[in-house]
């Protein structure tokens, strides 16, 4: 007999990482399970954003949390998630539904940021259904660092795709 995967409710925990230096902004779907009991983004180890980041800006990886905060400011970077609630099984992204966003147009005005990325096809998919209508910016699609995207894109070709981020 089939297991049933029973769908939990799950809500954004800890805030956007953002200063108002930011000028470009980062968004993911929701926290993994693992970003939520640690209370920030990208937090699994099989996770590979923190080290992709590294070899775009040929940097060494940022390991703790406060190091990846400075990261992310020397950069002018900002991380938030498309999804402020929904219900998940997980921390797949294809068993998404109920979705409420996160208000992104709030954090607008309190930034400088003009250029905005989706990491993974399913945040993307959701900036399109329940941002975009409100704000002005289209997002640029990035491939999952998510270990389960790992047989669609190594770590270069990850590199590769990020190098976008450093455009003006």
């Amino acid at each position: 007999m089939a297991k049933t995967k029973t769908l939990e409710t799950v809500t954004h925990t800890f805030p956007p990482c953002y200063d108002e230096t930011s000028e470009i902004l980062l968004l993911g779907s929701i926290p993994s399970r693992k970003s939520r009991k640690e209370n920030f983004y990208y937090m699994h180890p099989s996770n590979r954003f923190w080290k992709v980041m590294a070899q775009v800006y040929q940097e060494e990886e940022p390991k703790t949390t406060e190091e990846k905060k400075c990261f992310l400011k020397r950069k002018k970077i900002a991380l938030w998630d498309v999804i402020d609630t929904c219900d998940i099984y997980q921390s797949a992204d294809d068993s998404i539904t109920n979705v409420i966003p996160n208000d992104i147009k709030s954090l607008l005005p309190k930034t400088h940021i003009k250029k905005i990325y989706t990491t993974g096809k399913k945040a993307h998919v959701l900036y399109q259904k329940y941002l975009k209508p409100t704000i002005d910016i289209d997002d640029i699609p990035l491939p999952s660092t998510s270990s389960a995207n790992i047989a669609n894109f190594t770590f270069d070709q990850l590199v590769e795709a990020y190098q976008k981020i450093k455009e003006k």
